[in-house]
C-alpha cells in the first residue's frame, strides 16, 4: 500500500491516511498464530515492545511497485476481435484496492460477453479479477509470467488503508476519482467477510506516533475539505482518537490509534490461488511479450493485469517503479499491534516482525540497500527504546 502521504504528513491522517478503521474502547485483536480473540492490556504500559536489534534481522526484501501520476487505469480496449480491460497502475495502493478495480474492471468487460475469459498476471489484481469474473460464471485462464510467491504482491507490507495511488494532483480526473472512491468502498466491505483463517485477514490495532502534538479537530471530518477523494475516503475511518497521556503508551511523543485491517500477502494469495482452482481455473506459466500475443489467445475478453509488465506490453509510458524495501525481524506474536512513526511503519505478522517505510520512484534496482536497512531499524529501536513499560 501507498505510505507516502502518510510518512510525508504524519498529522494529516483525517484527510489521507494509510490505516482504516479505528476504535475508541478496548477491543480484544485477533491473535497471530491461531486467530482467536486475546485480551488487549488495559493499560498502555503493558503493551509488549518490538525487540528491535541487527541480530534479530531474517531477510530483506525489494519489490517495484507499478506507479503511474495519473493513478491506476481501468479502462477497455478493442484490439481487433479481442477486448482488452486495463486493470494495472495501482502503485502502492494494490491489495488495498485489489477488489475494487476488480470488480471495476469485470463491470466493464463481462456484459455481453459469452466464452471464456482470460486474465494476464497472478498478482493481487489478477486473482481478484479472476475471482470475481468466476463468481459471475465465467471459465477463466490465468496467463502470467510468475506464480505466487514469485510476484510483486507477495512482497507488501498488506495493511488496508485508502491513500494516495497518484502522483500529480493535476493529473487526476473526476472518472478516476469516481473509479477511486467506488473501489475503496468495494473493497473495504469485501475484505471484512474474508476473516476466516486462510485468508490471513485480520482486524488489528493501530498507534501513530509523532515528535508534535496533533492538530485540533484530528480523527473529525474536515467541512473544508476540497479534495473529493479524500473526504469520501474519512468515511472509511470511522472513531479515530488522539490518546491522552495516560493511554499514551509512549514517553516524549505522541499517539493516536484507531484499528484496521491486515492481510498478510503469503497467505492471502496462496487462499486466492487455491478458490481459483477449486473453481476450475486454469493457471498457464507463460511471458506474453506483444498486443499481437494476446490478441491470438483464444479468449476474446482478457483482463490486463500486468502491474508494471503493462510498460512494455502495452507501451504505457507513464509507468514507472517505486521501489520499497522491507526488513524482517524474527516473528513476535505477543505483539499484536502496528505503528507508523515519522517516516517509518512496523506491522507484526506471522512471518516476521516488519518493518518498512521506502517509496523511491524511478528506481529499478531489486539490490537490498544496507544503508536503508541500518536506518529503519535504528528508528525503530529510538521508537520502542521510548515505551514507557511501566
Amino acid at each position: 500500500m501507498d505510505r507516502r502521504n502518510f510518512l510525508r504528513n504524519g498529522s494529516m491522517l483525517s484527510a489521507s491516511s494509510l490505516l482504516a478503521g479505528c476504535a475508541r474502547r478496548v477491543v480484544a485483536p485477533m491473535d497471530v498464530a491461531a486467530f482467536a480473540p486475546v485480551d488487549l492490556p488495559a493499560s498502555a504500559c503493558r503493551l509488549p515492545p518490538v525487540k528491535v536489534s541487527e541480530d534479530r534481522v531474517i531477510r530483506t526484501v525489494v519489490g517495484l511497485r507499478p506507479h503511474r501520476n495519473s493513478g491506476f487505469r481501468v479502462e477497455r480496449e478493442q484490439l481487433g476481435e479481442t477486448a482488452v480491460v486495463h486493470n494495472y497502475g495501482h502503485s502502492g495502493g494494490g491489495i488495498t484496492l485489489s477488489w475494487g478495480t476488480s470488480k471495476l474492471a469485470v463491470d466493464m468487460g463481462l456484459p455481453g460477453y459469452t466464452g471464456r475469459v482470460a486474465v494476464l498476471g497472478s498478482g493481487v489484481i489478477g486473482l481478484t479479477t479472476a475471482r470475481l469474473a468466476q463468481d459471475a460464471g465465467y471459465s477463466v485462464t490465468i496467463y502470467t509470467k510468475a506464480l505466487p510467491p514469485n510476484t510483486t504482491s507477495n512482497i507488501a507490507g498488506g495493511q488496508w488503508g485508502p491513500s494516495s495511488v497518484y502522483g500529480d494532483p493535476r493529473k487526476v480526473t473526476d472518472a478516476f476519482t469516481d473509479q477511486y472512491i467506488y473501489a475503496c468502498k468495494y473493497a473495504y466491505e469485501r475484505f471484512q467477510i474474508l476473516t476466516q483463517p486462510k485468508y490471513g485477514v485480520r482486524w488489528m490495532r493501530n498507534y501513530i506516533v509523532r515528535r508534535k502534538p496533533f492538530p485540533a479537530g484530528f480523527g473529525s471530518p474536515n467541512p473544508l475539505q476540497t479534495l473529493r477523494i479524500e473526504h469520501a475516503t474519512e468515511k472509511l475511518m470511522p472513531e479515530m482518537k488522539v490518546l491522552s497521556d495516560k493511554e499514551n503508551p509512549w514517553r516524549g511523543l505522541y499517539a493516536a490509534q484507531m484499528d484496521g485491517m491486515m492481510i498478510e500477502p503469503p497467505m492471502f494469495l496462496d487462499a486466492l490461488t487455491e478458490d481459483f482452482r477449486i473453481a476450475g481455473g486454469k493457471l498457464v506459466v507463460v511471458e506474453m511479450k506483444t498486443p499481437a500475443e494476446v490478441q491470438a489467445l483464444p479468449e476474446k475478453l482478457v483482463f490486463n493485469c500486468t502491474g508494471l509488465g503493462a510498460k512494455a506490453l502495452f507501451g504505457d509510458e507513464e509507468l514507472t517503479p517505486a521501489r520499497g524495501q522491507l526488513t524482517f525481524l524474527l516473528p513476535q506474536p505477543e505483539v499484536t499491534y502496528t505503528t507508523g512513526f515519522e517516516d517509518t511503519y512496523m506491522f507484526s505478522r506471522r512471518d516476521g516482525v516488519l518493518l518498512g517505510g521506502t517509496y523511491d520512484e524511478g528506481n529499478w534496482s531489486l539490490e537490498v540497500d544496507e544503508k536503508t536497512v541500518a536506518e529503519k531499524i535504528a528508528k525503530h529501536k529510538e521508537l520502542f527504546a521510548a515505551m514507557k513499560g511501566c
